[in-house]
């Protein structure tokens, strides 16, 4: 009960115009994390807003929570699938950050944090931005239109691969250590869902291991509790996001991966068949298969990029937009 007073008390709830534009006007930094109703603030940060709160006091430093659905003035934000966080100071927008990054997160918080402070006690000019990425949306969307073609709202267009944080590792309260470790990996998390899967789902998920032993042990585990059902990318130009996940996780046996790659995720947090903690796609194309089994309300392109020099074509699946 203690720590709910705390997260109610760190982040305030802007569900008005009017208590948007007086948080905004607060002295110093203000870090709002916009959410879509289907999916809830952002969770994993919270501890790092609460670290960072006690470092610079809560006379320059806020943080609130608003519903993209909720306020008209965020419209341009809804339907989007990953996190965002809106920086404001003297009620001006001076930075945006997309995605749980909580590297990047920390770092933009202490440079406008700082920037501020110069502002209010050296009067400097404060640095005002628009948020590019929308401008250039408003600007893609409006050619199309005028040229006839449909408008198709595009959230993200990146390879992905799902990651499960299993019951073993949840039930532990593991979770966050290991969404912080999937970021300081470079990995963008698009989605991060937690909820109990379904026999049903498992049954399909894990159709191919049907035969083995261990299939109905499996099935009851993933069932057994609550998982965090995540959608992962890499930047632009990085290395494949289903191998890289498949070499951040480790071997499947948690005791083998501590023999071979001690600091991988299984090594680290699982314990023994089937509780390692952590799931990964295979290859691509079983990627496509669990994301559209558990994600059925994403939209998936399937594509063939030109491949480069001495290599074999490989397939991506886009994730598109939200319906």
């Amino acid at each position: 009960m203690g720590s709910k007073k705390k997260e109610i008390a760190l982040q305030v709830n802007i569900s008005t115009q009017e208590l948007w534009e007086e948080m905004l006007s607060s002295k110093g930094l203000t870090v709002v994390d916009v959410y879509q109703g289907w999916c809830g603030p952002c969770k994993p940060v919270v501890s790092l807003f609460q670290k960072m709160r006690i470092e610079a006091g809560p006379d320059l430093l806020h943080f609130a929570l608003a519903e993209a659905d909720c306020l008209d003035v965020l419209e341009k934000y809804r339907g989007r699938c990953e996190p965002t966080f809106l920086f404001y100071a003297g009620g001006e927008l001076v930075a945006v950050v997309r995605g749980a990054n909580a590297p990047l997160l920390q770092k933009t918080i202490l440079d406008q944090l700082e920037a501020e402070k110069e502002v209010l006690a050296e009067g400097r000019e404060r640095k005002v931005i628009k948020d590019e990425a929308l401008s250039d949306e408003d600007e893609r969307f409006s050619h199309e239109k005028d040229n006839g073609e449909e408008e198709d709202v595009v959230s993200a267009e990146k390879t992905c691969t799902l990651a499960i944080i299993k019951p073993d590792a949840v039930v532990h309260g593991k979770t966050d250590e290991i969404i912080m470790k999937i970021q300081e990996a470079g990995f963008d998390i698009l989605t991060n869902e937690e909820r109990t899967v379904t026999e049903a789902e498992m049954r399909l998920f894990y159709q191919h291991r049907a035969g083995e032993e261990a299939f109905e042990k499996l099935v009851h585990h993933m069932c057994s509790g609550p998982s965090h059902l995540l959608i992962l990318s890499r930047t632009e130009g990085a290395e494949d996001v289903v191998t890289a996940w498949r070499t951040l996780i480790g071997p499947c046996d948690p005791d083998v991966a501590r023999k071979e790659q001690p600091d991988s995720l299984r090594a680290q947090y699982g314990t023994e068949m089937p509780f390692n903690a952590v799931h990964g796609s295979r290859d691509g194309d079983d990627a496509s298969r669990e994301l559209a089994l558990l994600f059925p309300s994403f939209k998936f392109s399937h594509e063939v990029p030109e491949a480069p020099p001495g290599k074999s074509p490989r397939q991506t699946w886009s994730l598109l937009n939200l319906q």
